[in-house]
């Protein structure tokens, strides 16, 4: 498997010739990770029925069919195809096959980038292990994997490790709506705070809220899904109050309930303060447009007698007394220049200029 340039050189995985009485086909790309003295480790595992005992999150990164197979067959499960997984419906992406629950939810991914990406991500708990099938490569992935290979950095079990990474998935999303946040501020202050004399380029910002509008809608639709993942499991998986270990983590899926709500209604928050914004945008380009056309039109009013002047003057008939007039010419300039004076005196008493 392909890890980013982060973590890379931590959790190299080791790609290995599957051992299996059916023919593969081809080299297995897949990360099996163990406990290790209370860090994340990426394990040798060389194929076969069995798995490490100390296996606590098996890792599929754009997997094929064989490397799916593979892990079907070491786990007993069936991994639900990528056609599956963009099903909305609850129950194509929550639920459970024997003692194996099934959890879909849409994460965003290169979110630093100028083309932030929305796709989904299944989470399989199966027993003590961890099982995630994905096709893209969020940050908190490497996060999680760069935290969790610290000392004393991993829970003990999947069930841990799936929490463990939903953490890191939520303060992921924060992290996105912060920035979110800033970029709202600065763009309404330049909308509504633009230096004297200087033009705003509102393509520019029309673009940049139309931008952070569709990313905001994305990650709300991400926090919503995981939300519904989150109550899910915790609705699903028997947590017994009598562990210690259980109750810490009821304790963290609470915290992440909550966390999760207070994050969709900053997302709504935000999306209402962008949508506002664009409005007052659209309304500041009709008010420039409003004064553009103004202008034209007192022009057009002020020049209005002056041509009015000029067409009776140009009228080609014998009998005008001014034609024979010595200062017919110098009379008629003035008679225009003072209907423009008087038009544009008019028109600034009355407010309009």
């Amino acid at each position: 498997m392909e890890q980013s340039a982060d973590f890379a050189a931590g959790c190299a995985s080791t790609t290995v010739q599957a051992e299996f009485p059916f023919d593969i086909g081809q080299i297995l790309m897949l990360t099996v990770y163990v406990h290790d003295k209370g860090s994340l480790a990426p394990s040798d595992w060389k194929g076969g029925v069995s798995l490490p005992p100390e296996t606590v999150w098996i890792d599929l990164l754009r997997p094929t069919s064989s490397e799916e197979a593979t892990i079907e067959a070491a786990l007993r499960i069936d991994i639900p195809v990528r056609e599956k997984l963009a099903e909305i419906e609850a129950s194509s992406r929550l639920y459970t096959q024997g003692d194996a629950i099934f959890m879909t939810a849409t994460i965003i991914s290169r979110a630093d980038g100028d083309k932030p990406e929305i796709d989904a991500i299944t989470f399989i708990v199966k027993g003590q292990i961890l099982v995630t099938v994905r096709y893209c490569e969020p940050r908190s992935f490497d996060i999680f994997i760069a935290r969790s290979q610290r000392p004393e950095g991993c829970p003990p079990t999947g069930d841990g490790v799936f929490i463990s990474l939903l953490e890191a998935i939520v303060d992921r999303a924060a992290d996105h709506l912060e920035r979110v946040g800033t970029i709202a501020a600065a763009t309404s202050k330049e909308v509504f705070q633009a230096a004297d004399g200087k033009s705003r380029n509102f393509t520019s910002l029309l673009r940049r809220i139309g931008e952070e509008g569709d990313f905001t809608s994305d990650i709300r639709e991400s926090l919503v899904s995981l939300s519904r993942l989150t109550a899910f499991y915790t609705a699903v998986f028997d947590l017994d109050r009598k562990t210690e270990g259980r109750k810490v983590q009821r304790s963290h899926l609470k915290t992440l309930q909550r966390d999760l709500s207070s994050l969709t209604d900053h997302a709504s928050f935000l999306s209402d303060k962008i949508s506002f914004i664009l409005d007052a945008t659209l309304g500041m380009i009709t008010i420039e447009q409003n004064a553009i056309i103004k202008i034209f039109s007192v022009a057009a009013v002020v020049f209005l007698p002056p041509t009015l002047i000029a067409s009776i003057y140009g009228m080609n008939f014998q009998m005008m007394p001014e034609l024979e007039w010595i200062a017919g010419y110098p009379f008629a300039l003035g008679l225009m220049i003072a209907s423009v004076l008087a038009t544009f005196i008019y028109f600034r008493r009355k407010g309009w200029l």
